[in-house]
């Protein structure tokens, strides 16, 4: 492993009391159902990215560390302990995603709209980030979430298109960014984001090529982040890509058009959050 992909192990104060209050309101974050190398310094600031709809994901995607399978039934509570955990944590950026629910007639999305409402409702001057899986392309769904009132709404397309069929069979690059272009189509007001992950066999003029693919989708944000294999049943890394690489991308993106782009080997979708959209305090 590189040096730059070394980080601190987790343990802290700050990290032991977000774990804590997650245990007790009985929710998941993507930061420990993937594995995400940034959790100790996130929860050790106050942070956390909320996992909704449990913690069984109905696809399996090659490069992802969440467990697939038959998911749980929907919690119809979930939308109220999030956003008490966002008060009691004092957010003022708070992310949310979700396992993708392909068993689901609406693939999830009323209880992200639901989400996000409890969030305003008891937290109102925190900012909302989703970050949603492609919903099966059903754009009723995307608007339900849409008119929740998120001023964030991800949606990452992970890899370039050659490599989907291998490293996430039941997506459709097309249609990710299609959902893209339908996000800004119902609210125009609002930020779209999206993210790729770079060292699965990606050819540098394919990742240029996703770029600009997301640009002309509208898209507001990038992330730009190095993948790393969960375990020996996931794809291999082809590549690790040095910090000045991903340096030269961020400026690539930013000529293309993007209003920022969060370029670096430990970048995730939701890391430093707040100062991606631009906003201030504290994000989750």
């Amino acid at each position: 492993m590189p040096a730059w992909l070394k980080v601190r192990a987790p343990g802290g104060e700050g990290y032991l009391r977000v774990k804590g209050l997650l245990r007790r309101a009985g929710l998941h974050t993507v930061c420990e159902e993937a594995a995400c190398p940034n959790i100790g310094e996130c929860f050790e600031a106050g942070t956390a990215t909320f996992l909704i709809l449990g913690d069984v994901c109905t696809r399996a995607c090659r490069y992802c560390a969440i467990t697939s399978g038959r998911p749980d039934p929907v919690d119809a509570e979930e939308p109220r302990r999030v956003a008490e955990a966002v008060a009691l944590l004092g957010l003022r950026h708070a992310v949310v995603t979700s396992v993708t629910r392909d068993d689901l007639a609406d693939g999830g999305a009323g209880v992200f709209a639901s989400t996000i409402r409890e969030v305003h409702r008891l937290s109102p001057p925190t900012a909302v980030e989703v970050l949603i899986p492609d919903l099966r392309g059903d754009w009723q769904a995307l608007a339900a979430i849409a008119e929740a009132g998120p001023d964030i709404l991800n949606h990452n397309v992970e890899t370039v298109p050659r490599l989907y069929r291998s490293v996430r069979p039941q997506a459709v690059y097309l249609r990710s960014l299609d959902l893209l272009r339908q996000a800004k189509t119902l609210r125009p007001g609002m930020s779209t984001k999206s993210g790729i992950m770079l060292g699965l066999g990606e050819e540098p003029a394919e990742v240029r090529e996703v770029m600009s693919d997301l640009r002309g989708a509208g898209c507001d944000i990038l992330t730009l982040g190095q993948y790393l294999r969960p375990s020996p049943r996931h794809l291999p890394v082809t590549r690790f890509y040095p910090p000045e690489e991903f340096a030269r991308l961020a400026e690539e993106g930013r000529a293309l058009g993007f209003r920022h782009v969060e370029s670096g080997p430990l970048v995730r979708s939701s890391y430093r959050a707040a100062q991606q959209s631009g906003g201030s305090g504290r994000e989750g």
